[in-house]
């Protein structure tokens, strides 16, 4: 039973036209057989055995591809395909094409390539045309969209294809990438929006194993804030490498979850994932409790402390909890860490911690600083924090916002012309993490390299045309999207930096730098981490702020206290204080309004 009668006409394809050839030649071959042992030898033609495989197949497999054509033109007709243009005319262009032209939604028109060879022929009956043709071609077939069928290409490639794609009214859209498509995940034919990671055109530096594992291999490894965009990614990545035991902590219940049924569900696809197991712990990294007895309990040799708070906006309306989780949170998971033996203990850090105008990024160079000043000390932990911007798709990100946005029709809300950020992969800055911990020495501050800033407004504009639109401004009325500014938030900086000063040597890797960075010395931190303890428990917001400025080099806070609890609370007592003839309270002293929490 060859199957002749299960195919479906419509969805025919070469695999089909094997098949009737196939079933064609066997009858033939039967026929022949028959024909030998019945027919004398002088009267025998087999002449015509030719003749009857030469119309067998042309009625069976001719009248089949003909219905499938006139079913094809049937569905165009009546049900219109939306013309586009392929960008690559490669092994995924040709399967792509394929893929469309037996569905119901694209129509492939043209090939674009920019190998030389290529232009001019046809492949699956669809003309290679010259990337200069591409303005022509959209007027002449009223085209809206460009696919990129290019999975193999580089990210500094894609950019190119990219920037001279970005001024042509189509939305562009992409295939997904070749590792994904090898892996069986997605199919060439997943039609998604361009990755952000294409507009910076950042190719990653290969792994060095040696660097990936010297830290996780054979290890329990411990990471903080693991529900977190960050933390996640670190997870993802850290089971792939073979640790012992993988402890997973955070206080959002949620994120928790969700990454360690992920794991659980990743550990089955890896090689020797039976033996890895994965422990979730709900809780604080502020509970010392909680972290000496996890750390002692599951003996644990590398931690990555990832659990902070890092919204700058929201830092700044709750200052103490910031200061509690940021700093108090990484000296208990610190000090957990050096009593209880831990060998590697790495903290994820942030660019607004070089000399920061707001509160989150002071409480993440006080924080640093209390790594600096213990690994001084002679610590057998050895203490190490890595440094880096924006990560693309965490939470937060810019990204994901203006896409909603423009899906919506606008407008993009941008706070600053002139706003420049640096932006790095979550699945980079994870890899280049784990590769820095394993250099340290102790107390190392390790810098990643973020190539050039983007300006914010530039990333916004290039999204706008890539999906198809046109920006609407004064110099163009008639576009679609417009973008309005929304002025700086509080604690906002135009630029951000990565190095405090100029002392910066390479490393091993050339994707990562070490910076050498005055700090504070044990003794001085010491009395400046009792001083903010207290002023936390006595909710003295006005001494925190004193005791930021002492501690953090170059830290410009641009705003007055904008916490709502403390600014309330102080109108209520001014007010009150007046209404009773007392003495007003004159604006910025603090002292008065200390009275006010500690009464």
């Amino acid at each position: 039973r060859l199957g002749l009668y299960r195919i479906v006409l419509l969805y025919m394809g070469l695999q089909a036209g094997f098949l009737i050839l196939q079933a064609v030649t066997f009858a033939t071959v039967l026929l022949a057989a028959t024909y030998f042992f019945t027919s004398t030898a002088a009267a025998a033609d087999f002449s015509v055995l030719l003749i009857f495989w030469m119309i067998s197949l042309m009625l069976i497999g001719g009248s089949r591809f003909f219905v499938k054509v006139l079913l094809q033109g049937l569905i165009q007709n009546f049900r219109p395909k939306e013309p586009i243009i392929i960008y690559g005319a490669g092994s995924s262009g040709m399967q792509l094409v394929v893929a469309l032209q037996n569905g119901d939604q694209y129509l492939p028109v043209a090939f674009v390539d920019d190998g030389h060879r290529m232009i001019g022929s046809s492949v699956h009956g669809i003309r290679v045309y010259s990337p200069n043709s591409l303005y022509e071609l959209i007027e002449t077939y009223s085209v809206r969209q460009i696919l990129l069928a290019i999975p193999s290409a580089t990210h500094a490639e894609r950019k190119e294809i990219l920037n001279r794609l970005e001024h042509l009214p189509v939305h562009v859209k992409t295939v997904p990438d070749l590792f994904d498509m090898v892996s069986g995940k997605v199919g060439v034919d997943e039609i998604r929006d361009i990755d952000i990671e294409d507009l910076l055109g950042r190719d990653i530096v290969p792994p060095d194993p040696q660097l990936l594992g010297a830290c996780i291999t054979g290890q329990a490894v411990m990471v903080t804030g693991a529900g977190g965009s960050i933390g996640s990614e670190l997870c993802r990545q850290i089971v792939t490498i073979n640790p012992s035991r993988l402890i997973i902590l955070d206080a959002f219940e949620y994120g928790l979850y969700a990454i360690e049924a992920e794991l659980r569900e990743k550990l089955k696809s890896i090689e020797g994932g039976e033996n890895i197991s994965v422990v979730a712990l709900l809780g604080s990294v502020c509970n010392r409790a909680l972290m000496e007895n996890a750390i002692k309990t599951f003996n644990v040799e590398t931690v990555y402390h990832v659990a902070a708070y890092k919204q700058v906006p929201m830092v700044e309306k709750n200052i103490i909890e910031g200061a509690q989780n940021n700093i108090f949170g990484t000296l208990t998971s610190a000090r957990a860490s050096e009593d209880f033996g831990v060998k590697n203990f790495v903290l994820i850090s942030t660019d607004k911690a070089v000399r920061p105008t707001n509160f989150m990024g002071a409480t993440k160079r006080f924080a640093e600083q209390v790594l600096q000043a213990m690994a001084q000390r002679a610590s057998r932990t050895r203490f190490s924090m890595v440094r880096f911007g924006n990560v693309l798709g965490s939470s937060g990100s810019v990204v994901p916002l203006f896409r909603r946005q423009i899906s919506t029709g606008g407008p993009i809300t941008v706070t600053h012309p002139e706003v420049t950020r640096y932006f790095m992969t979550v699945q980079e800055a994870a890899q280049l993490v784990i590769q820095a911990g394993s250099m340290a020495k102790g107390g190392d501050v390790f810098v990643l390299d973020m190539n050039e800033p983007i300006r914010i407004v530039d990333l916004a504009k290039k999204m706008v045309h890539l999906m198809g639109y046109d920006v609407k401004d004064e110099n163009a009325y008639r576009g679609d999207i417009a973008i309005e500014y929304t002025g700086l938030r509080p604690g906002e900086k135009l630029y951000e930096e990565l190095l405090i000063g100029e002392s910066v040597t390479g490393t091993e890797h050339p994707k990562i730098m070490r910076a050498e960075e005055d700090f504070l010395v044990w003794e001085e931190l010491q009395d400046l981490l009792n001083r903010l303890q207290l002023a936390c428990r006595e909710m003295n917001l006005a001494e925190i702020r004193e005791i930021l400025l002492e501690a953090v080099d170059g830290f410009e806070p641009k705003e007055e206290i904008s916490d709502p609890l403390w600014n309330i609370q102080s109108k209520e007592y001014a007010a009150g204080a007046g209404n009773s003839g007392a003495a007003s309270i004159e604006e910025g002293e603090s002292a008065t309004v200390t009275r006010l929490f500690r009464e």
